[in-house]
C-alpha cells in the first residue's frame, strides 16, 4: 500500500492511480518495496514530488519538479527506476573480474591444444 501525502493539493483517485502504476514499473527489477510513501508539494507555480521506498538492504529515494504534476511524477518516477537498475545490477557492472574468468577459460584449452601438436 503506497502511502501518499500532500500539502495543499487534494489526492484525486487519477493522481494516486498515476503514482502507484509508477511505482508498479519498479516491481519488473523483481524486488519487493518496503513502505512507499510520496509527498507532493505544490509550489507557487510547480509540483515538488518526494518519494521514499525502501527495498531490501537499501532505500531509494528521488525528488522532482516540473509545473505539470504528471511529468513531475514521470521525472520521479524515472529517478528511483535509475536508482534500482544501479542496485540490481551492479554486480555485473564490476568487469575486471568477469574478463579475468573469460581469459582463464579462453587461455587453457589453447595450451592444451598446443602441446598435443608439438608432442607429435
Amino acid at each position: 500500500m503506497t502511502k501518499i501525502t500532500s500539502k495543499h493539493l487534494e489526492v484525486t483517485p487519477l493522481i494516486r492511480e498515476r503514482i502507484e502504476a509508477r511505482l508498479e514499473k519498479l516491481s519488473r527489477h523483481d524486488v519487493q518495496l518496503i513502505n512507499p510513501h510520496v509527498i507532493i508539494i505544490q509550489e507557487k507555480q510547480q509540483f515538488k514530488i518526494e518519494a521514499a521506498v525502501g527495498i531490501p538492504n537499501h532505500k531509494l529515494f528521488a525528488q522532482a519538479k516540473h509545473e505539470d504534476l504528471y511529468s513531475a511524477i514521470n521525472a520521479m518516477g524515472q529517478k528511483l527506476e535509475k536508482q534500482l537498475n544501479r542496485l540490481t545490477h551492479k554486480g555485473e557492472s564490476q568487469r575486471h573480474t568477469s574478463l579475468k574468468r573469460e581469459e582463464e577459460v579462453i587461455e587453457a584449452p589453447l595450451e592444451d591444444e598446443l602441446e598435443e601438436n608439438y608432442a607429435a
